[in-house]
């Protein structure tokens, strides 16, 4: 391509992030709250010298969790080694490798009182094991010195390194989260170096080897799917015993991202998550404004806050005809 042509269509595209950005529908639109605990967070973060992915990645919901003292660490540092097209976190090759990071996150969730932590990770492909000791590491740290907190981990994929997967299993996370992030069509243009098969392998093979720990995913929308493709990927992510799913709205956040085809109204969220629960999944969180870790807290706990965890089976099965059937009567 000749420099003129380029420059074309790199103003081109430029024109049409800012039509995007300006027909943003008045649900996509975030009014900025930094009150007390948003202060007191980000000098928590700060003092600890942590990293957040609510920073990194330019999370739209970081003022609102932020002011619920809620928050999700990103361990391994600040520079990842793949480049997906839709993610804003600065990629190249990482630096840091701080073995006292585990303690530091420790350190940070006692200071903010945390009952439930998201921890997750740039793609770490420089190291042997991805990096899955370091979070191994953080969960036991936290396990130490906050016994009855929640811990959440969101992994990426190991490079297909299943003994770096039980490593991270053996240390007995609630929540084992890794994002398929879109439909099958779309994987290997949206995503560096993942696959989408390699995904569904990695969350079947954490249920088998920690039957009792909670796996849940993520899918990005809005990327040119179809909503066909969208149900064919839930049916994917059933079919390896995913526990709980989050559907949310693709954001391009910067012009060297993909652009946004489709911006979805609530309703069709809300549509969303009727499928999800009629697929069985014992939670399912969908919304324009939804990430992977919205609400991370509440997804764990049924409505009059027993966790899922204990349910029995026939006990669940109630628990999944009632809420499918709240969203279909809201609907």
């Amino acid at each position: 391509m000749t420099e003129s042509k380029l420059q074309a269509k790199q103003a081109e595209k430029a024109r049409i992030m800012q039509e995007q950005k300006m027909s943003r529908p008045e649900w996509l639109k975030i009014t900025a709250k930094t009150g007390t605990n948003y202060k007191t967070l980000k000098d928590i973060m700060r003092t600890q010298s942590l990293h957040t992915v609510c920073e990194e990645a330019q999370c739209p919901n970081i003022f609102e969790c932020w002011e619920q003292r809620t928050a999700t660490f990103m361990i391994l540092g600040d520079i990842c080694t793949r480049a997906c097209r839709f993610c804003a976190v600065n990629t190249g090759r990482p630096t840091e490798l701080d073995l006292r990071e585990p303690k530091r996150v420790a350190d940070a969730v006692v200071a903010m009182d945390l009952q439930h932590v998201v921890v997750t990770s740039v793609a770490r492909d420089d190291l042997a094991d991805g990096g899955a000791s370091v979070f191994a590491a953080t969960i036991r740290e936290i396990r130490k010195r906050v016994p009855n907190c929640g811990v959440e981990v969101l992994i990426p994929d190991f490079a297909g390194n299943w003994d770096a997967l039980k490593v991270v299993m053996d240390a007995s996370p609630d929540i084992l989260n890794h994002n398929v992030e879109t439909v099958r069509r779309l994987s290997d243009r949206v995503r560096s170096r993942a696959k989408y098969d390699r995904t569904l392998e990695l969350l079947r093979r954490a249920k088998e080897m920690r039957p009792d720990v909670r796996t849940k995913s993520s899918i990005m929308v809005g990327l040119g799917e179809s909503v066909e493709e969208v149900l064919e990927t839930m049916d994917d992510l059933r079919a390896v015993n995913v526990d709980i799913l989050t559907v949310g709205q693709y954001l391009q956040p910067s012009e060297k991202h993909l652009l946004v085809e489709k911006f979805y109204t609530p309703t069709e969220f809300l549509k969303m998550r009727g499928e999800g629960l009629s697929r069985g999944f014992a939670h399912v969180e969908s919304g324009p404004m939804v990430r992977s870790s919205y609400h991370a807290h509440e997804q764990v706990l049924r409505a009059d806050g027993t966790p899922l965890q204990s349910l029995s089976d026939a006990e669940r099965a109630t628990y999944l005809q009632d809420a499918a059937t709240a969203s279909v009567e809201h609907a």
